[in-house]
């Protein structure tokens, strides 16, 4: 057994944990990173990035199919996936080499192992194989995994989201169990390269965190799309047969079976807080997620968790900024306090769905209907809109501001394609609490798309163009 100190320990190189290491080191602080697989975490290697890959492969096929509605003559000869994989595996791995390079140039050190918690002479320390890294600070930054459904073991044929990436074949029919984020990202993929998806969601929308008229854009445009919806339908069984899958459902009391070549189970990611050591260091957890106070402090003397394993939104952006919110605490930086309602929120899907801060109806509940005012503004009008979406099934959208009556913007809502690289508009509007009438002589440029944006709060402010 050897000891090695540092001033910050770090269990998990994904996006939160490597985010508090770089910003620490260049705070000046002696840094070190346990990580038991590879640098970049679930984000890089099986997430976020290689998903958003697959959006665009299924992107450049649809864009092929929809070409003639531009003039251009093209044919769609096929989908190699394979080839699409070893594209996205490059792309990885130079991502990987990426951000290697950048944490070995800030002299952070990286140990590769299964790490738990423990101390040493009351300091907090990470034990790995009998090593222990002992910081003055130790950040608990593990992230999260796909969860299961009672009773369905995950096989050959009944995958997760890890496992449907590495597919090399499109499934000629899918069932997807769950219609969160990551279960509607594969049904647009899968669908745009030819399958045949059906989504299962026991709830009755999908995207259930989106406000209403984004989940029934999406809807509607799935439908329109092929994608078939069993909403409200709940998963009693799924049983593999050397010829695919059947999956039993149960809607209102009607039972029905749906056939598929796989299924995917999406039904959300759950904390990774098992076997750490946590529950013997005294550190409190509720329904698997650490507990923090306002700072991401937990309940044992200088030691922190960050990202997924705190109750909120999974979102990688939202890790990213904790981990840098707690290096800067640490150092005595004293960031601005975060809210969870002000990271963006973005469903890369076709259409897009993004969104920051409150939905109607979360402002209606906060603030009261008599004062909430909103103005939707519809994409269908939009030059730059129909020419990104020319020969699609899937054109329509809008942008939707939701504010206080004569005070601040307090959401904005957008669906449409590629509509979530204009959320960090919203984001700024909701963050500084900005008013219709501060936003209302900003000029957008011409053509764009977020010319509807510009639109919306300029019937916010009483005077549309645009609109009636």
């Amino acid at each position: 057994m050897t000891d090695s100190t540092y001033d910050l320990v770090v269990l998990g190189g994904g996006s939160g944990g490597y985010a508090a290491a770089l910003r620490a080191a260049e705070l000046g602080r002696t840094v070190a990173i346990v990580e038991q697989d590879l640098l970049g975490g679930t984000c890089l290697h099986r997430g976020c990035v290689p998903t958003k890959a697959l959006l665009h492969t299924a992107e450049v096929a649809d864009g092929v199919r929809r070409a003639a509605a531009v003039g251009v003559n093209a044919t769609l000869d096929g989908i190699d996936l394979s080839a699409s994989l070893a594209w996205r595996e490059k792309l990885v791995q130079g991502k990987h080499r990426g951000l290697s390079s950048l944490v070995k140039a800030r002299g952070i050190t990286v140990v590769s192992g299964r790490g738990t918690l423990t101390s040493v002479d009351g300091r907090p320390a990470i034990d790995v194989s009998g090593d222990r890294l002992v910081g003055t600070d130790v950040v608990i930054a593990t992230g999260a995994s796909s969860r299961t459904i009672p009773g369905i073991e995950l096989g050959q044929k009944i995958l997760d989201s890890e496992s449907a990436l590495a597919l090399d074949e499109v499934p000629r029919r899918a069932v997807i169990l769950g219609g969160g984020v990551i279960g509607v990202e594969f049904a647009s993929a899968w669908r745009s390269l030819g399958a045949e998806v059906t989504i299962v969601e026991a709830l009755d929308n999908l995207i259930a965190n989106e406000d209403p008229s984004s989940r029934d854009a999406l809807e509607k445009a799935y439908r329109r799309r092929g994608i078939a919806l069993e909403l409200g339908a709940r998963v009693t069984a799924a049983e593999q047969s050397d010829d695919g899958v059947t999956v039993s459902i149960d809607r209102d009391g009607e039972a029905r079976t749906l056939d598929a070549d796989v299924v995917l189970v999406a039904v959300g990611r759950g904390p990774v807080t098992n076997g750490l050591g946590l529950a013997e260091a005294g550190i409190e957890i509720d329904r698997g997620f650490v507990s923090v106070d306002e700072s991401l402090r937990t309940n044992a003397p200088h030691v922190w968790a960050v990202g997924d394993i705190v109750a909120g939104p999974q979102l990688a952006h939202r890790g990213f900024r904790h981990g840098i919110f707690v290096a800067e605490t640490i150092a005595g930086e004293n960031p601005s306090p975060l809210d969870d309602s002000l990271f963006p929120r973005v469903t890369y899907s076709t259409p897009e769905v993004a969104s920051v801060g409150s939905t109607e109806a979360q402002a209606i509940a906060a603030h009261g209907a008599d004062r909430i005012v909103t103005r939707e503004v519809s994409l269908a009008g939009n030059a730059k809109s129909e020419i990104v979406s020319a020969g699609s099934e899937s054109r329509a959208g809008f942008a939707k501001v939701v504010a206080l009556a004569d005070g601040p913007i307090l959401g904005v809502h957008l669906v449409g394609e590629r509509v979530g690289e204009l959320i960090t508009e919203g984001q700024l509007a909701v963050a500084w609490e900005a008013r219709a009438d501060d936003l209302a002589p900003l000029i957008h440029a011409h053509p764009s798309q977020s010319e509807a944006l510009g639109e919306a709060f300029l019937a916010l402010a009483g005077s549309p163009l645009h609109t009636l």
